[in-house]
């Protein structure tokens, strides 16, 4: 289990024009707290990470992957795939240089171009579904 840092996600005892807020009526809780940023690379061997989160749930981390689920609409099935490399990343284009995907990175596979559906620092898994194919 990899300890995280937490990150506060309430609001400030400021406000944008530099006046103070009223006295908060309740203190800042765990729940609010977020974490830092779970950067998927392109590996060459998968990597996952099992974390504690609020409520004593588990979530799955993907640090490395080598593999994608690829869906291909056209079959009507899902096939694991090795990933070739990064196209693009609308979400940010500095992560298609630093090879981190996201949910909504364009990847390039056996199969062809497919687009990341699935959120890997979240979910734990690579899932695609094909856009253009051989």
């Amino acid at each position: 289990m990899a300890k995280l840092l937490s990150y506060y996600q309430g609001r400030d005892t400021r406000k944008p024009s530099g006046g103070y807020r009223p006295r908060p009526y309740k203190v800042k809780r765990k729940a609010l707290g977020g974490g830092p940023f779970t950067a998927t690379r392109l590996s060459d061997v998968d990597n996952r990470v099992v974390s504690r989160v609020y409520g004593g749930n588990v979530k799955v981390r993907l640090i490395g992957v080598k593999y994608a689920n690829l869906y291909i609409p056209s079959e009507g099935k899902s096939v694991k795939v090795e990933i070739k490399g990064i196209v693009e990343t609308p979400a940010n284009r500095e992560y298609a240089k630093r090879g981190i995907i996201v949910r909504g990175t364009v990847i390039e596979t056996e199969r062809g171009r497919a687009i990341v559906t699935s959120r890997p620092g979240q979910d734990g898994v690579v899932n695609a579904v094909l856009i253009e194919g051989k």
